[in-house]
């Protein structure tokens, strides 16, 4: 194993890895991928990864879909592993389907799933929900006035059985209804406003 690897493992070793899904194009924005949408001088994509690491995840995986290549050029993203999936179009599930992929083979026993287009969700909730792993068989979510959210932190013993059922833009919610009784909730709307930035309507939230 090269030193590299050995870093890259160390990174995992408490076993909890960011994984953000920033893939999407921003069809109801008028083309304008997500990833690269301002917001308080920084593109979301930034952001995001920043409040990952504030809280506690020092390997973070990044998807990427539309206009991947300006966004890899655009953003200053150094030190997290960077996924393409061509695939985007398909949908939320085929991000969550190729950042889990893209984890095999680290330490990672679980992953704090993100969404780019949720700025509202910072470190604090992101740092709350993590603190939920206790080993692979954990799921844990963020919850708002007792209702499931993001993030959602996703122990790899599930992992397979979540790819199976993540199509379109459902993400793990088919396998999370499912499994409703093992999920713990973490109430975080004291902490964080759970919004999605997926309209024109809703570029009001995005800050300068």
């Amino acid at each position: 194993m090269t030193d590299i690897e050995d870093q890259a493992n160390d990174e995992v070793a408490d076993g909890v890895a960011g994984l953000l899904l920033a893939a999407g194009g921003g069809r109801r924005l008028g083309g304008r991928p997500k990833a690269l949408l301002e917001h308080r001088g920084q593109p979301l994509v930034e952001h995001a990864v920043a409040a990952l690491r504030a809280a506690g995840c020092a390997r973070v995986h990044v998807v990427l879909g539309a206009r991947a290549a300006d966004v890899r050029a655009r953003a200053a993203l150094d030190g997290c592993v960077l996924v393409d999936n061509p695939r985007w179009e398909q949908g939320m599930g085929s991000s969550l389907r190729a950042g889990l992929d893209s984890l095999a083979g680290t330490r990672a026993r679980a992953a704090l799933v993100s969404l780019v287009d949720q700025p509202g969700i910072g470190a604090e909730a992101m740092a709350r929900v993590r603190s939920g792993y206790r080993d692979a068989s954990s799921l844990v979510s963020a919850a708002y006035a007792g209702v499931r959210g993001h993030p959602v932190l996703l122990g790899a013993a599930h992992w397979a059985g979540i790819a199976a059922t993540a199509t379109g833009d459902r993400g793990a919610r088919a396998y999370l209804r499912e499994h409703a009784g093992d999920i713990a909730l973490v109430e975080c709307g004291d902490v964080a406003r759970p919004y999605d930035i997926d309209t024109e309507a809703d570029l009001v939230h995005l800050e300068p």
